[in-house]
């Protein structure tokens, strides 16, 4: 079993790379997320997550120990394969992967391509006690706690007739200026944002 690889990138997409290492050239699918760490022709190193199967040896390279361990936790829940742990893990960061499977936001997992409501339920069920171990450096309770905020405060306008999305983008805007705030403070401000 490959665990690692430390090599020259010989040739660098979003979605893969090849390490050359010893005169061999090692294809490995990476997300959005590693690609941006890695530079063409210089020396890098890859947590590997090795899948064999009757028809492919693959092997998928991880920045760090956190993504390989979401990227595990996800090809573990049936209906989710390497290639749409992949995207996942190149459309949402580790921590709103965490706080949207720990909150029961089925909704934010939706967003990413090849997601529908059955799968996303079913890595929140599967999930919410494994992701509460991962350790992730900017998770802690608060980011939990501001994501509730958001939720309901977005759950109360949509009673009121107004989009989700229309009201998400000033949520974010207001929560990224004012962390600690309470529902009502936020629906009022997106009130008057509107």
């Amino acid at each position: 079993m490959i665990y690692s690889l430390r090599g020259k990138v010989q040739e660098l997409s979003p979605t893969s790379v090849v390490i050359e290492i010893g005169g061999i050239g090692y294809f490995v699918g990476i997300s959005l997320q590693t690609s941006k760490e890695m530079v063409l022709a210089m020396e890098s190193y890859l947590f590997i997550q090795q899948i064999i199967r009757e028809d492919a040896h693959l092997l998928f390279g991880f920045h760090t120990v956190q993504e390989k361990q979401i990227f595990n936790h996800l090809i573990s829940v049936s209906g989710v394969g390497p290639s749409s742990a992949i995207i996942m893990l190149s459309s949402l960061s580790l921590e709103e992967i965490a706080l949207a499977i720990q909150s029961g936001n089925s909704a934010q997992l939706q967003k990413v391509k090849g997601i529908g409501v059955k799968t996303a339920q079913r890595i929140i069920v599967d999930l919410r006690d494994k992701v509460m171990n991962v350790e992730l450096d900017n998770l802690g309770a608060g980011a939990l706690e501001t994501n509730k905020v958001k939720d309901e405060a977005l759950t109360a306008l949509e009673v009121l007739g107004i989009p989700k999305r229309t009201s998400e983008k000033i949520a974010d805007r207001i929560l990224k200026s004012t962390a600690d705030i309470t529902i009502e403070q936020l629906v009022k401000q997106i009130l008057k944002g509107l």
